[in-house]
């Protein structure tokens, strides 16, 4: 009987102790989510810092939700069900400075180390991504059509706005200004997740190809289509005569010409 009692009172002295390892991997765990979900990293190429943010997985409406209200055109239809992994993205467009310290060039119109590179195609960028993989042994690419909107329309902590980070375009948009050119990065608010300028300043290349949007639930989705006019772009650029066209579900194309409006991003996959 006394070996029973000792025996009894070893666990009930036990349980407490498993309760409380218990309950602290699990405030562990929260902490270190928490941490991912705030976290931005710097990184460094030939002397250039910048940024990438990082964006949590999950699923979302993309295409012609409500908010974007009679603005939405038939391409943006129907809108549908689409769910993405973690990814950083670039927290600016890529600069002018960022490019030249990465591809030992700058073929961009407007000038300046702080605006955006222009005057590219898909191909450059994926040859800048393919380089700065190389200096910084990360894996960086051009995004898909659905990270991008999804990024614009903050991610995990959407608002639900119309253009990225707000319903009100001249809080974060350079549109509607033919005269002036390109805008140093970062100039607007950000969005909810703090990237900046994923409205107006200049389109950005993503990595599908223009194609119709299906209305079934899709996962990682990347459009190859056997025709296509050309590269998806998203995000208006400076000189876009109407706001509308910065709205975060707008859809454009390059068919494979260079502009002066427009430019890209990045993002870095994440190590498994």
């Amino acid at each position: 009987m006394k070996n029973l009692n000792l025996f009894s009172l070893l666990v009930l002295l036990a349980c407490p102790l498993a309760i409380l390892s218990c309950k602290s991997n699990g405030a562990s765990t929260e902490a270190a989510d928490q941490s991912a979900k705030d976290s931005v990293v710097t990184l460094t190429a030939n002397g250039v810092s910048f940024n990438m943010v990082f964006v949590k997985g999950g699923t979302f409406t993309m295409g012609a939700t409500s908010e974007q209200g009679e603005d939405a055109q038939d391409d943006e239809k129907p809108a549908h069900e689409v769910t993405l992994s973690d990814y950083f993205i670039g927290e600016t467009e890529v600069t002018q400075a960022l490019y030249e310290a990465v591809m030992e060039s700058n073929p961009s119109d407007n000038v300046g180390a702080d605006l955006p590179v222009e005057m590219i195609d898909e191909g450059d960028c994926e040859l800048f991504a393919k380089r700065l993989s190389e200096l910084t042994g990360r894996n960086f690419r051009l995004p898909t059509e659905a990270e991008w909107e999804y990024a614009a329309r903050g991610g995990n902590r959407s608002k639900g706005f119309k253009y990225a980070g707000s319903d009100n375009v001249e809080d974060v948009a350079w549109c509607g200004d033919t005269e002036s050119g390109t805008h140093p990065v970062k100039g607007k608010a950000p969005n909810e997740l703090g990237i900046y300028d994923m409205s107006g300043n200049v389109d950005e290349y993503c990595s599908d190809e223009y194609a119709p949007y299906s209305e079934e639930s899709q996962t990682s989705p990347k459009a190859e289509a056997e025709e296509s006019p050309g590269q998806v772009t998203r995000g208006g650029n400076f000189c876009d005569d109407s706001a509308p066209d910065c709205r975060v579900s707008r859809r454009g194309y390059s068919a494979g010409y260079v502009f002066g409006s427009l430019g890209f991003r990045v993002v870095m996959t994440i190590d498994k």
